[in-house]
C-alpha cells in the first residue's frame, strides 16, 4: 500500500528545489553520479561555499544523498530526487 505524503513533507522537499542552482545541482548530480562539492562548483563555475550550502539543503529536503570518502563528499541523487526531477523535466517539456 502506498503512503501519502503530508503536505507538510511534501513542503520540505519543494523547498529544497526553490532555487534554480539548486535544480542545476540536481540535473548535474543525475549526470555524474557520486559528484564531489569540489566537481560541482568547477562544473557550474560557482563559489564552493555558495555550492556547499545548497547540497546541504538538497540533503536537508531529502533530495540528494551524501557519502563520505575520505576527505571527498560524493553526491547522488535519493529516491524523491529522482522523481522530482522527472517531474521538472515533465514541465520543462510542456
Amino acid at each position: 500500500m502506498e503512503r501519502i505524503k503530508t503536505s507538510k513533507q511534501l513542503e520540505r522537499h519543494f523547498k529544497g528545489i526553490a532555487n534554480h542552482k539548486r535544480i542545476d545541482i540536481l540535473f548535474l548530480v543525475k549526470d555524474f553520479n557520486d559528484i564531489t562539492l569540489e566537481e560541482i562548483a568547477e562544473k557550474m563555475d560557482c563559489n564552493f561555499k555558495t555550492i556547499s550550502e545548497h547540497t546541504r539543503r538538497l540533503v536537508q529536503a531529502g533530495l540528494l544523498n551524501k557519502k563520505y570518502q575520505g576527505r571527498m563528499v560524493a553526491h547522488s541523487l535519493s529516491p524523491y530526487g529522482k522523481k522530482l526531477l522527472k517531474l521538472i523535466e515533465t514541465f520543462q517539456h510542456s
